[in-house]
């Protein structure tokens, strides 16, 4: 069986780099990725992909990439559910990336202690 997916995007927010409970780096992103026709109005139409990144992918990730910054995932589609409070089941649909490219101009680093305060922008 193939399960293939190659996605290249804009990030619609800032990463944030989480940790599980045994301490596992991981990020889960969106990326706005446009369609290649036009709607009937004549506009191009966005999709927005879930994506999680997992360990360096992730840790790199939220350190050099900003909202707007163009990324290229390759990875595989994973479906999942889980039953919410009120006994509905909710499905989800995501990109588990297994390779990332960062198609932007090269930003500078930032420190997370700067980017909670606001206090340096990085253009993308």
């Amino acid at each position: 069986m193939i399960n293939q997916v190659t996605l290249v995007g804009r990030l619609t927010r800032d990463p944030e780099l989480k940790f599980t409970t045994e301490g596992t780096p991981v990020t889960q992103i969106t990326l706005a990725v446009n369609r290649n026709y036009r709607n009937q109005n004549g506009e191009i139409d966005t999709d927005f992909v879930q994506c999680t990144l997992w360990r360096k992918s992730a840790e790199n990730t939220c350190q050099y990439c900003r909202k707007g910054g163009v990324l290229g995932i390759t990875g595989r589609l994973q479906s999942r559910y889980y039953d919410s409070r009120e006994g509905k089941r909710i499905y989800i649909t995501e990109v588990i990336a297994e390779s990332v490219r960062f198609l932007s101009s090269k930003p500078k680093a930032i420190n997370t202690e700067e980017r909670k305060e606001g206090g340096v922008s990085v253009g993308m």
